[in-house]
């Protein structure tokens, strides 16, 4: 299972804005764009999205800007991942041979139950104040 470049960046961005936002009023998304190496068009759709979903709040003009809307220890990575649209329960064969279902299982159908099960367990139950942390890694090595 591996998340999409969406979703990859929506984590690092707000683990980045939950790292900082207590020193941090209003992040610029240039700013976000510039120290996460994300492309700047590429990063305001994603912010766009966060912020229909509430989890962040967006200021417009000259000195605007964008603010997370609620503690880092109340949002959770699963809300990031809603938010971007990412699918999480979908069908795909971890094997990577289209769709995978009871009737028609590929080798580790059955296997990948429960690995599938705690990794979306990890999303609804990781907030960004879990991740937050000075030793995370949200750049590019």
């Amino acid at each position: 299972m591996k998340l999409n470049t969406t979703s990859q960046y929506a984590i690092r961005i707000m683990t980045y804005i939950a790292q900082n936002y207590a020193a941090i009023q209003l992040f610029k998304a240039k700013n976000i764009s510039e120290t996460l190496d994300i492309p700047y068009k590429y990063l305001t759709k994603i912010m766009t999205q966060l912020s229909e979903a509430n989890i962040i709040i967006s200021t417009r003009g000259r000195d605007g800007g964008y603010c997370i809307s609620k503690a880092p220890s109340d949002i959770y990575i699963n809300d990031i991942l809603v938010a971007v649209k990412e699918c999480l329960h979908g069908k795909d064969c971890v094997l990577g041979i289209g769709l995978c279902q009871e009737t028609k299982k590929c080798a580790l159908h059955d296997q990948w139950k429960a690995p599938k099960k705690s990794i979306l367990s990890m999303f609804k139950n990781t907030s960004l104040e879990d991740i937050a942390t000075d030793q995370t890694s949200i750049t590019t090595v």
